[in-house]
């Protein structure tokens, strides 16, 4: 698509390891890598599936699921494996990003990332994890002491728990989707979609963050504010992909990737956030979407 119609945006693409991969198949990352490189799209990054879904049951938990005692699901790749294949990407100069759900993923992926530091020294990776549905309270100052950063998806989280905590208990509810103790540990937090999971638009993540309600099983006030909640989708997005120097903020000699919006967020109540519109967006410079040039179209269609 760069070479034929050009990108309408910019891409950075993972590559993802597959059930079967080990440390050696980390030398395609590193081709891709040098393949796709050009200001518009990138491949620097590792993705992996730690574990799936606490609907599906296969979310990789410390305790057993309410509903299915006994059960616990059980993590994707193996400790020994898993490391392996982190420490090597760590050594090649790779970002990991691992999808995590269940509180024993999430610790299973903190070691990987504590052996990898341990392996091949320090370094500001930006390793992050994917999702952190569930947490253990001793895990949570774990993401600061080793520089992992906290990926979260605000639309994720069920209304009231419904549903989820005849899954997990209610007495694990209080550390469920726990952003505010993320925070308050002193993690990195950025935030995305996970489209086509949830919804792309930028403004149902927002509307999600700062609307969120309270869960019966208690915790802290887990509602993000719009300054940190915009943050997060702007500022901490370009941080994350380590462009920000060029990209998340409006600063001279950045990039010209701006969004306009129809109107100002700071008069708008969260609950009308999912109303407000792109104006215009410009991509390097150049306009990728005119909302008077679509509305001018539309007219003249219909006057056709």
């Amino acid at each position: 698509m760069e070479r034929d119609e050009g990108l309408a945006v910019r891409v950075r693409m993972p590559f993802q390891v597959q059930p079967g991969h080990g440390p050696h198949d980390l030398a395609h990352a590193v081709a891709w890598r040098h393949r796709f490189a050009s200001d518009k799209l990138s491949c620097d990054f590792v993705k992996i599936f730690a574990d799936g879904v606490v609907e599906g049951g296969t979310a990789y938990m410390l305790a057993d699921y309410a509903h299915k005692p006994g059960h616990r699901g059980a993590p994707l790749i193996a400790d020994a494996e898993l490391q392996a294949l982190v420490v090597e990407a760590d050594r090649l100069g790779f970002q990991v990003a691992v999808h995590c759900v269940g509180d024993g993923a999430v610790r299973q992926v903190l070691d990987a990332f504590a052996a990898a530091r341990a392996a091949n020294g320090w370094r500001a990776a930006r390793h992050r994890i994917e999702h952190v549905e569930m947490i253990d309270p001793a895990d949570l100052p774990r993401f600061a002491e080793l520089g992992v950063v906290a990926s979260l998806q605000p639309c994720h989280v069920p209304a009231r728990g419904e549903g989820y905590l005849d899954l997990i208990g209610s007495a694990r509810g209080r550390y469920a989707f726990a952003s505010a103790d993320l925070r308050a540990a002193g993690a990195a937090v950025v935030l995305s979609s996970d489209w086509p999971i949830a919804p792309l638009e930028p403004m149902a993540t927002l509307h999600a963050a700062l609307t969120r309600e309270a869960w019966p099983s208690g915790g802290p006030d887990h509602r993000i504010s719009l300054a940190v909640a915009l943050d997060g989708i702007t500022r901490a997005a370009g941080w994350v992909a380590f462009d920000e120097a060029d990209r998340g903020a409006l600063a001279p000699g950045a990039l010209a990737d701006l969004t306009l919006l129809d109107r100002d967020l700071a008069g708008v109540f969260p609950e009308g956030l999912p109303a407000v519109c792109a104006r215009l967006t410009i991509c390097d410079g150049q306009i990728t979407h005119d909302s008077d040039v679509v509305a001018s179209s539309v007219r003249q269609t219909e006057e056709v």
